[in-house]
C-alpha cells in the first residue's frame, strides 16, 4: 500500500511558518485567504487586538458566481477591497494561508489590487 502525503497537513505547516514572520496591525491588517473546493474566503485581521476588521466570501447571499473558479475569487478580492475602503484601509499584508500563489489565490490578490488595496 502506498502512503500518500497529507497535503492539508503540509499546507498548515507552511501557514504556521509564514505566520511566525508576518502580523497585521490596525493600520496595516493581514489579508488572510482560505479556500475550499467550492468556496473562497478573505478576512482583514488586526492581530494586535485579535479582531477581524472586514470579511468577504463566495458563499454570501446574492454573490451570484461559484467560488470554486477564478472569476469568483477575483470578485471576492474586489469585494474585500471595497469593504476595506469603507473602513479607511488602503495597505495590507497578504497572507496566502500556506497555499501556492497560483490560480484562485492569485486571482483574489489581483482582484484586491484592482479594488485599491496595496501589498
Amino acid at each position: 500500500m502506498v502512503n500518500r502525503p497529507n497535503s492539508n497537513k503540509a499546507r498548515l505547516k507552511r501557514h504556521v511558518r509564514v505566520r511566525s514572520k508576518i502580523s497585521g496591525t490596525a493600520s496595516r491588517p493581514r489579508l488572510d485567504v482560505f479556500r475550499s473546493n467550492s468556496n473562497i474566503y478573505a478576512q482583514l485581521i488586526d492581530d494586535v487586538n485579535g479582531v477581524t476588521l472586514a470579511a468577504a466570501a463566495s458563499n454570501e447571499k446574492d454573490f451570484g458566481i461559484s467560488g470554486g473558479n477564478i472569476e469568483g475569487a477575483r470578485k471576492v478580492g474586489k469585494l474585500i477591497a471595497e469593504r476595506a475602503a469603507e473602513k479607511g484601509i488602503t495597505e495590507v499584508v497578504f497572507d496566502r494561508g500556506g497555499y501556492i500563489y497560483h490560480g484562485r489565490v492569485k486571482e483574489l490578490a489581483e482582484g484586491a489590487r484592482e479594488g485599491g488595496l496595496k501589498f
